[in-house]
């Protein structure tokens, strides 16, 4: 059974991720803060990594190099809501072994986490079921919640940074959908 180390600081995401991941097989601890990463890294020796770009006030990738350094053959794959060039090569250079947008499907993480020839066939054959797979006002609030979060919980802003009315913007954080 591998060992996956999830650092993320949305507690229900990390959750989610969690029990997608130990139906297949993996170990999972969970790190919500950027400052206990580390420590947790040297405690458990994970077989892999899930980190997010951004975890709180913290950045994800200034954990990639001191985590590579601890640990030289973990597998490190960056999550993120805000995907871009320029950080995904950063990422990489950094010592990153994959970068997935979010939402991210249980295949593609799989897929991320361990990219060995028999895992590669195997993992052709795992059928991703819609059970894994989040509705489109799923992702909308997610997106919505990563923006505010980003904008300190000032709604205005972020309405600003969405292109959309403040009541709007405040019915749809409501509605928070109730599946994946």
């Amino acid at each position: 059974m591998k060992k996956l180390l999830i650092i993320e600081d949305d507690i229900s995401f990390a959750a989610t991720l969690a029990r997608r991941m130990s139906k297949h097989g993996f170990s999972c601890e969970q790190v919500h803060q950027a400052d206990q990463a580390l420590h947790t890294c040297l405690q458990q020796k994970p077989d892999c990594v899930l980190l997010d770009m951004k975890l709180a006030a913290d950045n994800g990738l200034t954990l990639i190099k001191p985590i590579r350094a601890t640990l030289p053959n973990v597998r490190i794959v960056l999550l993120t809501g805000f995907a871009s060039v320029a950080t995904a090569v950063q990422a990489m250079r950094l010592g990153a072994d994959d970068y997935l947008a979010k939402p991210v499907s249980t295949q593609m993480l799989l897929t991320a986490l361990d990219n060995s020839p028999e895992n590669a066939q195997a993992s052709d054959k795992i059928i991703d079921l819609d059970v894994d797979t989040m509705s489109a006002e799923r992702v909308e609030w997610e997106h919505i919640n990563q923006v505010l979060n980003s904008n300190e919980g000032n709604v205005s802003a972020t309405a600003r940074q969405l292109g959309m009315h403040r009541r709007t913007l405040q019915r749809k954080l409501q509605k928070k959908p109730v599946s994946k």
